[in-house]
C-alpha cells in the first residue's frame, strides 16, 4: 500500500499547528505579506527553469495535447456542475454545505500537475515526452483559464465571484513573475535547473506556509464547527468518484480518437491529475484569506486519491507490459494501439 505522500503529511502538519496555535493579528498581517512574497518567487522561477522548446514542442501533437486540456478545462468542470445539481436535486440534506462544493468546483477548474503526471506516465510505459509537454501546458493554460472557469462555475452556486477580477489579480500575482523568469531564464535558469532540490524544497515550503496562514484564518472564523468528520469522508467518496469517471472517460477518449497505447497512459495521467502545487497559491489569490482554508480542503483529500490510485493503475500497466514482453508479443510502448 502506497505511504501517505510526504508533501501532503506536511500540509496536514501544518493544518494541525494552525488548528492549535493559529495566528492571529499583526503576526497574521504579516505571513500575508509573507504568502505574497513566497508565492511570487515560486512562480518566478517556474518561469525561469521552464525551457521555451517544451512548449514549442507541445503544440505538435496538438491532437493529444488538445485531449489533456479537454479533460482538464471542460470535461472536469462539467462533471462537477453536474454532480452539484444531481445531489442537490436528489439528496438536498444529505451532503457538505456549499462551502466545500465550492473547493471540490474549484478543485475541477484547476491545471494538471507536472512531476507525478510524469513520473506516472513513466512507471506506466507510457509516452513521458508527450506528458511532459501536456502538463507543461495545462500549468500555463491554467494561470488564464482556473480564475475564469472558478468565476463561471462557483457563479452557478450563487458564490460572489468576479472572473475579470480573478484573471487580473491572478495575472498580476502569478503570471508577470512568472513571465520575468521566462525572461531572465538565459540567466537564472541555469542556476534554477543545477539546485533542483533546493528550489522544489523552497517551492513545496512555501505552499505549506500558505496553507498555515489560510487555516489559520479558517480556525479563527470556526472551520472546525462548520466541517465534521463525516463531511471530509462524503468529499474523499465524491473526489473518488469524480477521478474515476475522469479516469474512464479519457481512456474512452484515447481510444475513440484511435491513440496509440502510451499516449492513452499520458492522456489518462495527464487528463485526471490536479495541481495541489497551483491549487493553494491560486486559491489565495482569488479567495478571501478566511475562506482559502476550506476551499482547498476538497484538493487536499483528491491529492492523495489520486496519488495512490493512479500509483496502482500505473503498475498495473507496467506489468501487464512486462507480461507480455516476457511472452515476445509486446512491441514498443510507442508503436502499441491496444487499450491500456
Amino acid at each position: 500500500m502506497k505511504r501517505l505522500d510526504p508533501f501532503l503529511f506536511s500540509l496536514i502538519c501544518a493544518i494541525a499547528l494552525a488548528s492549535i496555535l493559529p495566528c492571529r493579528g499583526q503576526m497574521e498581517h504579516i505571513l500575508q505579506h509573507v504568502v505574497t512574497i513566497l508565492i511570487t518567487f515560486m512562480f518566478f522561477f517556474q518561469g525561469a527553469k521552464l525551457e521555451r522548446h517544451a512548449i514549442v514542442d507541445s503544440v505538435k501533437d496538438w491532437k493529444l495535447q488538445g485531449s489533456v486540456l479537454l479533460c482538464t478545462f471542460a470535461l472536469f468542470p462539467v462533471l462537477g456542475v453536474g454532480l452539484h445539481l444531481l445531489f442537490r436535486a436528489v439528496f438536498p440534506d444529505a451532503l457538505f454545505g456549499e462551502e466545500l462544493w465550492s473547493g471540490v468546483l474549484f478543485l475541477c477548474c484547476l491545471p494538471s500537475t507536472v512531476q507525478s503526471s510524469i513520473a506516472l506516465t513513466s512507471i506506466a510505459r507510457g509516452n513521458v515526452t508527450a506528458a511532459i509537454c501536456a502538463a507543461t501546458v495545462s500549468n500555463i493554460a491554467g494561470i488564464a483559464m482556473t480564475p475564469l472557469l472558478t468565476g463561471l462555475v462557483l457563479g452557478h452556486v450563487g458564490a460572489e465571484h468576479s472572473p475579470l477580477g480573478s484573471i487580473l489579480d491572478v495575472s498580476k500575482e502569478l503570471l508577470l513573475p512568472f513571465a520575468l523568469g521566462q525572461i531572465l531564464q538565459k540567466w537564472v535558469g541555469p542556476i534554477v535547473r543545477k539546485h533542483k532540490i533546493l528550489i522544489s524544497f523552497t517551492d513545496r515550503g512555501s505552499i505549506v506556509v500558505v496553507v498555515y496562514t489560510a487555516f489559520s484564518s479558517a480556525v479563527v472564523e470556526g472551520i472546525w464547527h462548520r466541517v465534521s468528520g463525516a463531511h471530509l469522508l462524503e468529499v474523499a467518496l465524491l473526489d473518488s468518484a469524480m477521478l474515476a469517471l475522469v479516469l474512464g472517460l479519457s481512456q474512452l477518449m484515447g481510444k475513440g480518437l484511435g491513440q496509440t497505447t502510451s499516449n492513452c497512459i499520458a492522456l489518462q495521467f495527464c487528463g485526471s491529475k490536479k495541481s495541489l502545487a497551483s491549487g493553494v497559491p491560486m486559491a489565495s489569490v482569488i479567495f478571501p484569506a478566511a475562506s482559502v482554508g476550506i476551499i482547498v480542503l476538497p484538493l487536499m483529500i483528491y491529492h492523495q486519491i489520486q496519488l495512490f490510485t493512479c500509483t496502482l493503475l500505473a503498475r498495473r500497466y507496467s506489468t501487464r507490459f512486462l507480461d507480455t514482453s516476457d511472452q515476445g508479443t509486446a512491441t514498443s510502448p510507442q508503436r502499441r494501439t491496444a487499450t491500456p
